[in-house]
């Protein structure tokens, strides 16, 4: 068998360095051709898949492009056709917050795109789930084992009497005792429980099961007004909240616990199960978009077709998250230049400096990001992760910002700021009221969620080749020439109809779910 061309991608004609795209790498004494970048260099030193060659000599202290972005300056001189990587490299610093250009980019000339639908269940409060799922909301990490109990009895038992109802989940968690419950910022842990609780794909049926002498008391994690009436038609009181009580006086033994939860959940799926799926609008579509086990494939092939795809979901009027504050912080002048308004670029320093100051109080800062995985995969440092990251966010105006643990009250292409962490990051963009995620990778994660459908995406070939029973979408076709960003981009788009609809997921398949992480600054007493 002819072994396949060598294949170097670089993403913008001013970079000084490639990356190598082939399966397993390169060898050194390769000569790259001459329809590429590096034409007619020889390797100096073999290159893992994803990792960059100088494609012309650095002196030491020279800067390192990627993206037409300085990602560093070479610790040493590095000869044209060396691997560089990320321990030749000194990873410039963190630009200022000040000066940035605010809502100074053009708006894209886009024509709205209309006619797009999926089938998905109407809530009382106008949002639209696209699963119809019983959630248990617990208050205190202490009822997680009998309410896994008795998820495990409602599944066996009552769910298949309820055709229609899609699961039963237990939202736990580790918060809601042990902690400093007035603390300024415990607001983000209990507004991200309260905003978990009302995801579209619950349909608006609240359930609480709690200890009894808990901080986080159910009134306090749901006070009144707090919850929609089911149904406008509907008798239900959304005043009184559903709440079953470990401690109550009634309980005699653990059974009579597991009782009281399963006759609870049943009047909640009688409900659940008299909805159907009715079209709607792409434009009720809320996306979570996301980056996980990245590596330097992320920014060539599945991030920018996910960019394509959200442009499309914003055309037709869809609201698109975008995450992750480090993996956006080196690119934060991007950003505020494509506010919608000056407004909306403050809001996005602000919790870039809020951030900051967080790490600050750690004694880190945003290089902690990046894993063993990343840099495996190719990517130095965070400079290079981020720019590779942020084109998730596609093209448009960014028209609103999210502080951790928000609910998203509009349309269009939102930040929601949030950690990089995997868990966290998707934890607070189901409370914020995803109703579907994607999520790419190019070392592979199992990644899914209870409450959401996740599309994964692979970066490149081999790991879908490997993983094909746990990537939807296979982007490594871009890197190769077999498809083009647009055309993933739109199968992607259309995916997530089919996914709305109903269709499963890999993740969903398996029955693969993350637990809920919380985003907790708050002190731990």
């Amino acid at each position: 068998m002819t072994a396949p061309s060598p294949l170097l991608i670089a993403m913008h004609p001013s970079d000084n360095v490639a990356i190598v795209a082939n399966d397993g790498g390169l060898a050194a004494g390769t000569l790259l051709p001459d329809n590429g970048p590096g034409a007619g260099l020889v390797l100096r030193d073999k290159v893992p898949q994803g990792h960059k060659v100088a494609l012309v000599d650095l002196p030491a202290g020279a800067p390192v492009r990627r993206y037409n972005v300085v990602i560093g300056h070479a610790a040493r001189a590095v000869p044209a056709g060396s691997w560089v990587h990320e321990r030749l490299l000194h990873m410039p610093d963190a630009c200022g917050l000040d000066d940035l250009p605010k809502a100074t980019a053009p708006a894209p000339d886009w024509a709205p795109l209309a006619g797009y639908t999926f089938e998905g269940y109407r809530n009382a409060d106008g949002s639209v789930g696209t699963r119809n799922i019983l959630a248990i909301t617990t208050t205190v990490q202490c009822v997680t084992g009998v309410v896994e109990f008795a998820v495990q009895r409602i599944r066996q038992e009552l769910l298949p009497q309820y055709p229609h109802v899609d699961d039963v989940v237990g939202l736990s968690h580790s918060y809601g005792c042990g902690v400093a419950i007035d603390a300024p910022d415990a607001v983000i842990p209990i507004r991200t429980l309260r905003h978990i609780s009302l995801n579209p794909n619950f349909g608006g049926e609240v359930m609480v099961v709690s200890l009894g002498c808990e901080k986080l008391q159910p009134d306090r994690l749901l006070p009144p007004g707090s919850i929609p009436l089911v149904d406008a038609r509907s008798s239900t009181d959304a005043s009184v909240l559903d709440v079953v009580c470990l401690q109550d006086d009634a309980h005699v033994g653990f059974m009579s616990m597991i009782e009281s939860i399963l006759r609870q959940a049943r009047v909640h799926l009688e409900r659940l199960n008299l909805r159907r799926r009715e079209t709607c609008p792409a434009s009720e579509l809320v996306v979570g978009v996301q980056c996980g086990g990245s590596d330097a494939l992320s920014g060539v092939t599945a991030n920018p077709a996910v960019g394509f795809a959200t442009d499309l979901l914003v055309r037709a009027g869809a609201a698109v998250m975008f995450s992750e504050v480090t993996e956006v912080r080196d690119g934060i002048a991007q950003l505020t230049a494509r506010a919608a308004s000056p407004a909306v670029a403050d809001a996005m320093i602000r919790e870039m400096a809020w951030y900051d100051a967080y790490l600050q109080r750690g004694s880190v800062d945003r290089s902690a990001n990046t894993t063993p995985g990343n840099k495996l995969g190719g990517l130095s440092n965070i400079v290079e992760k981020a720019m590779g990251s942020i084109v998730k966010s596609g093209s448009g105006p960014i028209s609103g910002v999210l502080a951790p643990g928000e609910k998203l009250r509009q349309k269009g292409l939102i930040y929601a700021a949030t950690p990089a962490s995997d868990f966290i990051c998707g934890t607070l963009q189901v409370a914020a009221g995803m109703n579907l995620h994607i999520f790419t990778t190019g070392r592979g994660t199992p990644y899914g969620l209870a409450p959401v459908p996740v599309i994964k995406v692979a970066t490149r070939n081999d790991l879908a080749r490997r993983w094909h029973d746990l990537m939807d979408v296979n982007a490594g076709r871009i890197a190769t020439g077999e498809a083009s960003i647009e055309q993933v981009g739109w199968e992607m788009f259309e995916l997530m109809l089919a996914v709305a609809s109903g269709r499963k997921t890999w993740a969903e398949h398996w029955g693969l779910k993350n637990d809920l992480v919380l985003f907790n600054p708050a002190p731990i007493t």
